[in-house]
């Protein structure tokens, strides 16, 4: 198969069009349909991010035609350049230091099987010069010369998220090995960026004994702290500082849960924690490390979710707090970041606006990341002295926002009581016996929404559906109540939470009855196949991609890409012991149920996927095919089930449009 290869690039080229010319989507109202293609589209424009110092932007930009770049504007004089332009796509980038970037490279025309080896790492200078190659993006085995460039680091080394200080030429990246019984161990190394040389960071135990699951590093840009799971137990290690040796801060059954999850450390060297210490919620905590002891009271906390987000630090200040509940939010502990925070958004009322600035930025400028449930997104230049703002690019230039549908927290008791928070999204102008798509989000331990845009609800909002993305039981993000209520609920409370979903949804009638499909992927299909199983009235047809279809397959072959310990020990707290609840799973598999299944349904699966290989789909269809006429079977080669390229992305959310057209749309009740 045909493989794109980095060859060259070409270096500081001047960018061929305005950066911040790119908004076109506030300009009129149209009345046609936007195009699929507009909503399944690479972003025009992302990931802007700050210079340390704050004197430059870099950006990634995807014209409508080749390859994604990386530019640079200098903030002073506002001249842009483009320092990568190859045949491969800039996948993400990081500041090194003030005027020294890492990048990593991809190829968004390929799916996920026609890829081989990794994205590489790659160094570069603001103003173009002193390109470097860190890592190889292929496997080379014959290569000889690269076999003994001891400067390059092999194919499966990765950029970590945290770049330390950003006041050296040194960064930390991550080499992932794969071991079958313990799954990925993590090596740390320290990577000089301008002469390639690198070092391994001394793990806590070396070889196969036991498996390196995560680092972070300290206020100083330092390894400060590290995951280690062995066959017994999970630990927390700490590299004390004033002994030069790794202390164990905490050890645990990870089955039951991790007390304290490292979240970070503050610029006065506070360390701060996730936990529950006894509560239902996740709040955030400081921790004295001195005294290996957690404060028993929460930094932040939030009443309805669990705390996620993250620090917002400027040189020594800590400056606030970014947070997740029903939509992102800021918690500013800074007075005058308050008032600009409220300057921005009197200017940007209809957008959540999130500021950044650079690590130790000394100029007036931060960038605005502007969006919301109906904007897809678009990145702003503010200036505190003048304060106003200066659009850079918009990620969906194609998309108009005030034609988007609107998303809303609901929430509403599922028949044990138990309350299930839901988004539920109407199209522009809908308001009753609208036809509805239950969304069932994978995981399914995960949180299935942030509030924001998302292309495959707006997409089917466009379409004139309502959306309703349940947060059932055994999601995440909404406590541990919430958390443990799925465990073994597969196939029974969990799926009883979305039937209740969509009869809410009934009740206040928002939707038709007799207009009511259910789909999603992973997890979300097999919630769609057990949908149709045991509520046939309720849901008049189904759409899954990579669906699991059996736990009896999933315990053979579901997740081949981690470790043994996922189906030994995980899958029967979580899912279902395969012997001692076998009669449960047996009744709770779509594939044993399949001629039960009587509704319109439509199946998407790619044959690279390893989570949900595709057996679990060609099983399933052979069975249901048998008493079911109106199956429609769609396999995409190299693909795994998020599909990846777009041509494969709009084809299924076309056939979806028709799909559901057919069945449930147009105005059309059976």
């Amino acid at each position: 198969m045909f493989i794109r290869r980095l060859y060259r690039l070409a270096l500081v080229a001047v960018l061929p069009f305005a950066v911040f010319g790119f908004s076109q989507a506030m300009a009129a109202e149209t009345a046609a349909l936007p195009e699929a293609i507009s909503f399944f589209q690479y972003p025009a424009f992302t990931s802007a991010i700050l210079s340390p110092d704050g004197r430059r932007v870099a950006m990634l930009v995807t014209p409508k035609t080749g390859s994604t770049l990386l530019a640079v504007m200098e903030l002073a004089t506002r001249e842009t350049k483009v320092l990568v332009n190859a045949k491969s796509d800039v996948a993400a980038f990081r500041w090194v230091n003030d005027s020294r970037l890492v990048f990593n490279m991809t190829d968004r025309e390929l799916a996920r099987g026609e890829m081989i080896g990794g994205p590489g790492i790659f160094a570069i200078n603001a103003d173009g010069s002193g390109f470097k190659e860190l890592a190889e993006r292929r496997r080379n085995p014959g290569n000889e010369v690269r076999r003994f460039q001891k400067d390059v680091l092999p194919y499966f080394t990765n950029l970590m998220p945290d770049m330390g200080k950003q006041d050296s030429d040194t960064i930390y990246v991550s080499q992932h090995v794969r071991y079958r019984k313990y799954g990925s161990s993590i090596a740390l190394f320290k990577l000089d960026t301008v002469t390639g040389q690198s070092e391994p960071v001394k793990r806590v135990y070396d070889g196969e004994s036991a498996k390196t699951t995560g680092w972070m590093l300290d206020q100083n840009g330092l390894p400060r702290i590290t995951h280690v799971t062995d066959d017994k137990s999970a630990q927390i290690h700490y590299l004390d500082p004033a002994t030069g040796a790794w202390r164990k801060l905490l050890e645990y059954d990870p089955l039951h849960g991790e007390p304290i999850q490292p979240f970070a450390f503050a610029p006065d060297g506070t360390f701060y924690v996730r936990s529950r210490l006894g509560q239902d919620k996740f709040a955030l905590y400081t921790y004295d490390l001195k005294a290996n002891k957690i404060n028993s009271k929460p930094a932040i906390a939030a009443a309805d979710y669990d705390f996620n987000g993250a620090l917002i630090m400027r040189g020594e200040q800590l400056l606030g707090v970014r947070y997740l509940v029903d939509a992102p939010g800021t918690l500013w502990f800074d007075e005058k970041l308050k008032q600009a925070q409220a300057k921005v958004d009197a200017l940007l009322p209809a957008t959540n606006n999130v500021l950044s600035f650079g690590r130790r930025s000394a100029t007036p400028y931060a960038l605005v990341y502007a969006a919301s449930d109906a904007h897809p997104g678009q990145t702003y230049l503010y200036n505190f002295d003048s304060g106003t703002l200066e659009l850079l690019g918009e990620q969906r230039p194609d998309i108009e926002p005030r034609a988007m549908g609107r998303a809303t927290m609901v929430r509403y008791k599922a028949r044990d009581g138990l309350e299930i928070p839901a988004y539920l999204t109407l199209p522009k102008d809908g308001k009753t016996q609208l036809p509805m798509v239950v969304l069932v989000h994978g995981g399914p331990w995960s949180r299935g929404s942030s509030g924001q845009w998302e292309a495959q609800v707006q997409f089917l909002a466009s379409r004139g559906y309502a959306v309703l993305e349940p947060q059932y039981r055994g999601s995440q993000g909404f406590g541990e109540k919430h958390l443990r209520a799925g465990f073994k609920q597969w196939g029974l409370a969990m799926q009883d939470d979305l039937a209740d979903g969509a009869k809410w949804a009934i009740e206040r009638g928002i939707v038709d009855p007799k207009r009511i499909c259910i789909a999603g992927p992973g997890y979300g299909g097999y919630a769609t196949l057990m949908g149709l199983v045991r509520d046939p009235d309720l849901f008049r047809c189904g759409f899954a991609w990579g669906a699991l279809t059996d736990i009896g397959l999933l315990y053979d072959v579901f997740w081949s890409d981690t470790d043994d310990r996922i189906k030994n020990f995980g899958l029967p707290v979580l899912v279902g012991d395969r012997e001692h609840d076998a009669a449960q799973l047996k009744a709770t598999s779509p594939l044993e149920n399949a001629a039960k299944i009587s509704q319109p349904l439509l199946l998407a699966y790619g044959d690279a996927d390893k989570r949900v290989p595709i057996v679990h789909g060609t099983k399933f269809r052979d069975a249901v095919s048998l008493t079911n006429s109106r199956v429609e079977w769609l396999a995409y080669p190299d693909e795994t089930n998020d599909l990846r390229v777009v041509k494969n992305k709009v084809d299924f959310w076309l056939r979806v449009e028709k799909f559901l057209g057919q069945h449930i749309g147009n105005g059309k009740s059976q």
